[in-house]
């Protein structure tokens, strides 16, 4: 009888590369990019990670145009400009036996007026909130073969700084997911329409990244459980992108939720009784992707128990832990969550009573931590909401328009 898995237990993947544990950072924007490009902050911040003792760390959204940007301070790889100050970056993301992988990203409509008043999108749909966001104008063919061309570029140049694998952001509402979502793509086109259209750029992507990177390379997705909203993805097409991951060679699978409109899934008065005694927001789901598919998978949301991940790994329900604010709760996160010595990390602590300013509060609070990290100096908990939000918005202002 084969010994069933535990956090600080090795994980191979389909291509060959070994994960030296279960636990993985999953991705957080770090906006510590000087004019898209890395420096010596960033390195002190994944050094200090990789320090720590998950087997894998998630970069932020790497963009891979510097037209459209995510956050203002997102690292942006276009060509070789910064390849230098990259790799110092990726040296100390690897060090300790880590997987480093670079999350490679594109915005669509979710660029902010602070990068963009002239977002591109599948259809134009305007995302509404805060008025941050202008309306799309819809992609050409020739505008989607552009961005599949900058996709495969900057996996190449990702491997060639150094990180040891990628994964493809097809979730959270970001350029990928709104090709997939049906609310977001009204195309009649190739790539509008079934599932399988709506699909293709994303398969497309992944087939041009493996013949590009080889066969020995990590190559992963993020992909949503579901969009929180009407009008996203059903269970079925999700199955069916699922398998046509598997099929395309897809080393591991990331599974979370939401979108910009649809954040209710990170507070706990959303939260279904199921997931409550759960703990991990998307185990649910996670058990009905596993039932059709024995894809490697990382499921992120939630997890904050040792006890709980240990029986999620027994049970066969996934692969590998993702979690990622706890690792700006304590500064030596997951050293002894990994062994065991710790059983729960809690959750930050702070109350924001105008609810038109709480994704914002919780951005920048979480924005301030990393940056805390970053420089050398002790985590805040009790770091003011609404100064993170003041800081927050300058933030953007001071780092979001420059040419890449």
């Amino acid at each position: 009888m084969s010994k069933k898995p535990q956090l600080d237990s090795q994980l191979k993947l389909p291509c060959g590369a070994v994960l030296k544990n279960r636990l993985a950072k999953a991705a957080m924007t770090e906006r510590l990019a000087t004019k898209g490009i890395a420096n010596d902050h960033l390195a002190n911040l994944y050094r200090l990670w990789a320090a720590n003792g998950a087997g894998l760390l998630i970069s932020g959204n790497l963009m891979v145009d510097h037209r459209y940007k995510e956050a203002g301070g997102n690292i942006v790889l276009e060509d070789e400009t910064g390849l230098e100050q990259l790799q110092k970056v990726t040296t100390a993301g690897t060090s300790y036996g880590t997987h480093f992988w670079a999350q490679i990203s594109h915005p669509g409509r979710q660029a902010t007026i602070f990068s963009t008043f002239k977002p591109i999108a599948p259809s134009p749909i305007q995302l509404h909130k805060m008025m941050l966001f202008a309306k799309p104008r819809d992609m050409t063919v020739a505008d989607i073969k552009e961005v599949e061309h900058r996709f495969i570029r900057c996996g190449e140049l990702c491997k060639l700084a150094g990180y040891s694998g990628i994964q493809l952001h097809a979730a959270h509402g970001y350029l990928l997911s709104q090709f997939l979502a049906p609310k977001t793509n009204l195309r009649s086109d190739k790539y509008g329409g079934s599932i399988e259209n709506r699909a293709r750029l994303l398969l497309d992507l992944v087939d041009g990244l493996r013949e590009k990177l080889g066969s020995s390379y990590p190559i992963s997705v993020k992909l949503n459980s579901a969009d929180f909203q009407r009008g996203g993805m059903s269970v079925e097409d999700f199955l069916y992108v699922l398998e046509a991951l598997k099929s395309a060679g897809v080393d591991l699978l990331e599974i979370s939720g939401g979108t910009y409109e649809g954040t209710d899934f990170l507070t706990d008065r959303y939260k279904k009784d199921s997931t409550r005694k759960r703990e991990a927001y998307f185990m649910d789901f996670a058990s009905q992707v596993r039932a059709h598919s024995k894809m490697p998978l990382m499921v992120t949301g939630g997890f904050r128990s040792y006890s709980f991940c240990q029986q999620a790994l027994a049970d066969d329900e996934l692969d590998v832990v993702g979690m990622a604010r706890p690792f700006l709760q304590q500064i030596d996160f997951p050293k002894g969550f990994i062994e065991g010595s710790i059983d729960r990390i809690p959750d930050a602590d702070f109350k924001v009573s105008i609810k038109m300013l709480a994704d914002f509060a919780e951005a920048g609070f979480y924005d301030f931590q990393i940056h805390q990290l970053a420089k050398g100096k002790s985590l805040k908990p009790q770091y003011n909401p609404y100064s993170a939000v003041v800081r927050l918005v300058k933030n953007e202002i001071s780092k979001g328009w420059f040419k890449g």
